[in-house]
């Protein structure tokens, strides 16, 4: 899409420093984070809305989260490290990987 800025980030006309990629998905840090190691997961391939990815991209995109979220947590020595699906800012499916401190009083 035109004018989607995580399109953007994936053809490289927008710099951002990548924490993790494959042949389907980009992982880098959020410019606005809510803790330290705040990363976006978003699929190369643009889906307004998580509802809207082919199955085996979902299931690899939730995959991949599992894996980003343990070391997450162990890089940032993190209580949790919490998932949130978006698409409503940026219209472009975007998992949010936040990993809170042990020190951080987390409500559940």
């Amino acid at each position: 899409m035109d004018n989607c800025v995580f399109c953007k980030i994936v053809a490289g006309e927008i710099p951002s420093p990548r924490t993790y990629e494959d042949d389907k998905l980009i992982a880098f840090l959020d410019i606005r984070p809510k803790a330290p190691g705040h990363t976006l997961l978003i699929p190369k391939e643009h889906y307004q809305w998580f509802y809207e990815l082919p199955d085996e991209l979902s299931d690899h995109l939730f995959r991949v989260s599992k894996k980003l979220a343990k070391e997450l947590k162990e890089k940032h020595d993190a209580s949790l490290v919490k998932l949130s699906i978006v698409g409503d800012q940026v219209p472009h499916t975007h998992v949010h990987l936040i990993p809170y401190p042990k020190e951080v009083e987390v409500g559940l």
